[in-house]
């Protein structure tokens, strides 16, 4: 008798509690009400408005992608790395622990992945670098296998 009293006292809980969470038999028939709250129209103000950066700036090492080499200034490169290679691991190290020129950007290709570019440029060898013209066009090629440095990078420049 305890047992069945103490189950239905276990019910009726939680059909209460259900009932005032919302999670009564009629929940799923009326949506709850969700206030929006507002937002101020801003006030005009007679700054010019904010240009927004590029998204590469020259002096920068950043993962290649599509629209890069016409989005970004100066003097553009592409290194086509291989994670699985030792040299291009180097030079990745020797760019990343130096300083890139102001005027030049290095663009990390994945050789892997990358088969359009790597048939493009002609490029067979991981550690080979291509600098390139605002169109894309080829301007200079190399290979770094044997000097993996930012210099050697620098140096190749046309």
């Amino acid at each position: 008798m305890r047992n069945t009293t103490l189950i239905a006292a276990v019910a009726v809980t939680m059909l209460l509690a259900g009932c005032a969470t919302g999670g009564g038999p009629d929940a799923a028939q009326t949506p709850p009400v969700v206030s929006t709250p507002t937002t101020p129209d801003p006030t005009p103000t007679d700054e010019a408005p904010v240009e927004a950066e590029p998204a590469v700036q020259p002096g920068d090492y950043v993962e290649y992608y599509d629209g890069a080499i016409a989005e970004t200034a100066g003097t553009k490169v592409l290194f086509f790395h291989a994670s699985w290679c030792p040299k291009c691991r180097a030079l990745e190290e020797d760019i990343l622990a130096n300083t890139i020129p102001d005027n030049f950007t290095v663009f990390k290709v994945d050789f892997d992945t990358a088969t359009e570019l790597r048939q493009r440029y002609g490029v067979t060898l991981q550690t080979t670098i291509v600098y390139v013209d605002d169109d894309g066009d080829a301007l200079a090629k190399g290979v770094l296998y044997d000097d993996t440095t930012l210099d050697a990078l620098l140096a190749a420049a046309p």
